[in-house]
């Protein structure tokens, strides 16, 4: 192989993409039950560690719920929202870059 066609190789090469987690923020407000469905519902979640999920919510304030790519990082965030919203529930819920 000639150099010429090694640097091209080298240069071909991507990256992946870079990941974002989905955070659910506690708010007080919001049952712990729905918490559970969104989790088991939106991020395909197991009942376990859907709970364990939300306690690390209602403790600490916050709880990753998953890691994505962007698009489907915020295709998430946007469906927490909504059924939030639908439910009559001021759960929030932010994408943020996740730690490598």
């Amino acid at each position: 192989m000639s150099q010429k066609t090694e640097k091209i190789i080298q240069r071909q090469k991507l990256t992946p993409p870079k990941r974002y987690a989905v955070v659910l923020l506690n708010d007080h407000y919001t049952p712990m039950d729905f918490v559970v469905a969104v989790l088991t519902e939106i991020f395909a979640l197991n009942h376990e560690k859907a709970v364990a999920v939300m306690l690390q919510i209602h403790h600490e304030g916050s709880g990753v719920c998953g890691v994505y790519t962007r698009d489907i990082a915020e295709t998430k965030r946007q469906q927490v929202l909504q059924a939030a919203d639908e439910a009559g529930h001021p759960l929030m819920c932010i994408v943020q870059e996740a730690q490598s």
